[in-house]
């Protein structure tokens, strides 16, 4: 299991902070590669707030009731509140990956209303864009060096992630009223299935008797990615899975993603991960 964490002045204590609107304690991720799985049970909840970003594969949450489960995929986020009870599980067969912060302030509720999060918003859908990757790991960098000014960068980067979840909001509210969203949802779910097989975006479109501009359009209003960007994180998620495995070789990781051309493969992987595959393989 991958996880890289920060805590304010290096402590886990769950603690309620009025002193400033908004204060950022902890935050984190977690990537389940070989720990089967990942509990937590909080049955009186936190004294603060936390969001959590499914950033791939799924977690398993139990909200009201213990015996019955909420499937959140990747792509969503879910904000627990202070006092809530929390119930949830990350398993290492759906190859979860999660982020997570927790805040406090004398001010929070009114700060989420005013960025969309009102009381109604539990789970809510904010895509696979990578800026909230990104947001969440500047996030823990800069919670972990502690530098000059700090607590303000903190604030910064968590009102970025509500800014944007606000503009997604907005930009949603056409799909999100229509068919089309189960539209768009099924190709999603088509597309993870089917990620390492070589899908014609026109031919899919064609099949499914809508055109090409209207499915990649929307698509990519919905995840914040378009359908080839989206089936090339597939793949390349994926093969970081593979590559903790010393089992497969290289060539054989590529064909089992997808890529008939190992040369390829390995071009891409470099260019997105910023690593060839054989050192990603060394430094797991």
């Amino acid at each position: 299991m991958y996880t890289n964490n920060a805590y304010l002045n290096n402590s886990t204590v769950d603690r309620k902070d009025k002193s400033k609107p908004l204060v950022i304690t902890m935050c984190g991720t977690y990537k389940l590669y070989t720990k089967p799985k990942l509990p937590t049970w909080r049955p009186r909840g936190r004294l603060d707030f936390q969001l959590l970003y499914i950033a791939a594969g799924k977690a398993h949450f139990h909200f009201g009731s213990d015996t019955e489960e909420t499937i959140v995929p990747a792509g969503h986020m879910v904000l627990y509140r202070p006092k809530e009870p929390q119930k949830y599980e990350f398993y290492a067969n759906d190859q979860t990956e999660v982020f997570w912060v927790h805040f406090t302030g004398n001010n929070v509720t009114n700060l989420l209303h005013s960025y969309g999060l009102t009381n109604d918003k539990k789970v809510f859908y904010c895509g696979f864009d990578s800026e909230y990757k990104t947001l969440f790991q500047s996030m823990i960098k800069e919670l972990q060096m502690c530098q000059d000014g700090y607590p303000e960068m903190l604030e910064m980067y968590l009102r970025q992630i509500f800014i944007k979840l606000q503009r997604d909001f907005h930009s949603s509210i056409t799909i999100t009223s229509s068919r089309t969203a189960a539209e768009i949802d099924r190709v999603v779910s088509y597309f993870s299935e089917h990620y390492n097989e070589q899908i014609n975006i026109d031919d899919y479109a064609k099949q499914n008797f809508v055109s090409t501009s209207w499915l990649i359009r929307n698509f990519r209003l919905y995840t914040g990615i378009t359908p080839k960007q989206f089936i090339m994180k597939k793949r390349i998620y994926n093969a970081e899975m593979l590559l903790q495995n010393q089992h497969y070789s290289i060539n054989e990781i590529a064909r089992i993603v997808g890529y008939d051309n190992p040369l390829y493969f390995s071009r891409i992987f470099q260019k997105t991960k910023g690593i060839s595959p054989s050192e990603y393989r060394k430094n797991a």
